[in-house]
């Protein structure tokens, strides 16, 4: 895209910026962003939207490469964590928090938001899964824990499309943010 997705512009704010946001303004208590290096501009924005950048070795495995990171640099008094990835930059805090309030309310091993019936992100994670989900043999990272708690799970129904839209390419990008895009792609 010309530069890394984690610093596109989505209407005057960064995809960063914008799901950390939701996620602390949604009821996280910390955020963390898994990089290849603690240097660089991503991680100064990741720093300055007020998340805490944690080393990535592995970031060729994509984005169970960054989950497992995170889970790896947490403490045990931590019950689960919300993933997030920064291509979902519509998420809005809301629906985190509708997802916290659920994950508090009972013992299921995962919750996951659902705009007209498409699941979505994020998904909490309890630490129950913390295990599976470091699992070197998973053929299609997270996706795989979720599909085998899939039965066990809280879909919680959101009226956040925001929760679905995965912005991947310049396609996507110009048509979410039609805006920022023509500044970034159409005035050079």
């Amino acid at each position: 895209m010309g530069t890394p997705k984690a610093l596109l512009d989505a209407d005057g704010c960064t995809f960063l910026e914008r799901v950390i946001r939701a996620l602390h303004e949604g009821g996280c208590s910390r955020t963390l962003v898994a990089l290849p290096t603690p240097e660089g501009p991503v991680a100064a924005e990741a720093r300055a939207a007020g998340g805490t950048v944690v080393e990535n070795p592995a970031p060729d495995q994509g984005p169970i490469g960054s989950l497992r990171t995170a889970l790896q640099s947490l403490d045990s008094a931590v019950e689960g964590v919300a993933f997030c990835p920064v291509d979902h930059p519509l998420i809005r805090a809301d629906t985190v928090r509708r997802l916290i309030d659920e994950f508090r309310s009972g013992p299921r091993p995962l919750v996951l938001p659902t705009y007209r019936g498409r699941r979505g992100h994020p998904v909490v994670f309890r630490r129950t899964l913390f295990g599976e989900l470091l699992d070197d043999d998973l053929d299609e990272g997270a996706k795989t824990v979720v599909h085998r708690h899939l039965e066990d799970a809280a879909l919680v129904p959101v009226e956040d499309e925001g929760a679905i839209i995965d912005i991947d390419d310049l396609r996507d990008y110009s048509r979410r943010f039609p805006d920022s895009y023509r500044q970034r792609f159409r005035a050079r």
